[in-house]
């Protein structure tokens, strides 16, 4: 089974490329997304890469992806009952980034999705149903924050995001929060450093405490 591919591109049509790693010419189906990320021809490419198998024909589809979150999100996505590879590359390509499709999957927000380029109401369901708790640990893994669609609304009716934060800045904002400083400079502190949630706590505070208010 091949799952990386480092090569140069050698030629792109629509929506499959073909890959010269040493000599050899791989065709590789690209999302929309991904293909929104490839450099020139002759440009060195590395690409992630699903291989699959069709039973019926015995033939073989390579299917790639430029970051290691858009292959993340498509292995969840083929776990989806009646979602195959081609479904998902469709879904990859409705024009949102992974991070955000994995933001509104984790969110609940049927609507959004279903007015995603491709994504129908049975599927949009199909997925929230499925994938909401397992894509809410993507975001979270990836250094970002859950809205989700079931939060109460404010006053005015909108809804309020929920920040869910990855470990390590719960801990960091518990310790400044014991240090005394008010949830409001407390939050802004350890939101911007949202993305390094593979740094250590001693690390993560002594930054956090050299943006604090003296």
């Amino acid at each position: 089974m091949i799952g990386h591919l480092r090569g140069t591109l050698l030629e792109r049509r629509g929506g499959t490329i073909i890959l010269d790693c040493g000599g050899v010419g791989y065709e590789v189906d690209l999302s929309g997304h991904s293909l929104g990320q490839l450099g020139a021809i002759g440009k060195p490419l590395s690409l992630r890469v699903f291989t699959h198998f069709q039973k019926n024909d015995g033939s073989i589809t390579l299917f790639g992806f430029t970051s290691a979150e858009e292959r993340e999100l498509f292995d969840r996505l083929i776990t989806v009952k009646n979602v195959g590879p081609s479904s998902a590359m469709k879904i990859l390509s409705s024009g949102a980034t992974p991070l955000e499709l994995a933001q509104i999957i984790a969110g609940g927000r049927t609507n959004t999705l279903k007015g995603l380029r491709g994504v129908g109401k049975k599927t949009a369901e199909m997925l929230v149903v499925e994938l909401r708790e397992r894509c809410e640990e993507l975001v979270i893994a990836w250094g970002q924050l859950v809205d989700r669609a079931d939060d109460a609304p404010s006053a005015e009716g909108a809804r309020v995001p929920v920040k869910v934060r990855v470990p390590v800045l719960d801990d960091v904002a518990s310790a400044l929060s014991q240090l005394g400083w008010r949830p409001a400079e407390v939050d802004k502190a350890v939101d911007q450093l949202s993305g390094q949630g593979d740094a250590t706590f001693e690390g993560l505070l002594r930054q956090a405490l050299r943006s604090m208010p003296r």
